[in-house]
């Protein structure tokens, strides 16, 4: 696979220093719970990202839940990290790939190639009874100079005219009960962008927790991807699209898009349709 590497293949890079290992735990109502699963333990290595306070911006009126971080905030970050142009990142959590994908996503749309998520993240590691540590390592200071990728991002005002030019397939990556608008627990306002198809991003993950193949993944969206338009992937705010994307770059798609804001975003518009059902 073009963006996954297995447990084995991290297991024999522990001591490469071109290796930078970031640990994305992270539960969404329980924002401490990440921090403090990586104090008790870890990959040897590792380092943490919090989803809220280093992977997103402040929330303001518009742009989401999880708006995508500062630049220059989010640069220093990765540079306190030691990552730059010539490291190998891999990042993990232990919530399907979700967080790791948002940290694989911001590294592409700031121009690093080498960066992958760990296959089965930290519950696979520690089921095959691969080593953990509490210790934090210290890592020297390392230059990240960001190449910003736009064409990988779209906002609000990209989607209304891609739906009023049906010039792309614009996928929801939520369960389909907040699709459908049935269920909404978490943001004001239920249902989903018009013209929007559903592929919940858990679909591209095994019921053992590792991730599908390139074949199976391109099963799952062929009946719903349209190869000659681009593609717009959005999520409740932003962050469970990017596993989706993840899934569409492993069965080869390359017109992919996300709508960073989502839906928090597009409910913040009194103007912006909604459709249910």
């Amino acid at each position: 696979m073009k963006h996954i590497v297995g447990i084995d293949w991290l297991s024999s890079r522990l001591t490469d220093s071109n290796v930078r290992i970031i640990d994305c735990r992270f539960q969404l109502g329980n924002p401490t719970y990440g921090l403090t699963e990586y104090i008790e333990e870890h990959i040897i290595g590792a380092l943490y990202f919090d989803l809220e306070k280093d992977l997103s911006g402040q929330v303001q009126t518009h742009g989401g839940r999880h708006p995508l971080p500062q630049l220059e905030e989010f640069v220093d970050k990765l540079s306190h990290a030691g990552i730059d142009h010539s490291k190998t990142v891999v990042a993990y959590d232990d919530q399907g790939g979700a967080f790791a994908s948002r940290l694989w996503w911001l590294l592409k749309f700031l121009g690093h190639e080498e960066v992958y998520v760990l296959d089965g993240g930290f519950s696979a590691w520690k089921e095959q009874n691969f080593p953990v540590t509490n210790e934090i390592p210290a890592i020297e200071r390392a230059v990240f100079n960001p190449i910003v990728n736009r064409n990988m991002l779209v906002e609000v005002s990209d989607v209304k005219e891609a739906i009023k030019q049906d010039s792309a397939t614009i996928i929801d990556s939520r369960e389909q009960v907040r699709f459908l608008g049935i269920e909404e627990p978490i943001d004001k306002v239920a249902g989903h962008i018009p013209s929007a198809v559903n592929a919940f991003w858990k679909d591209g993950i095994e019921a053992n927790g590792h991730w599908k193949n390139e074949s199976d993944q391109k099963e799952r969206f062929s009946q719903v991807v349209n190869v000659d338009k681009d593609i717009i992937v959005y999520c409740g705010s932003g962050v469970t699209a990017c596993p989706n994307i993840l899934s569409l770059s492993e069965a080869g798609y390359n017109n992919v898009k996300l709508y960073s804001g989502s839906w928090s975003d597009w409910i913040t518009y009194d103007d912006n349709p909604i459709a249910k059902g």
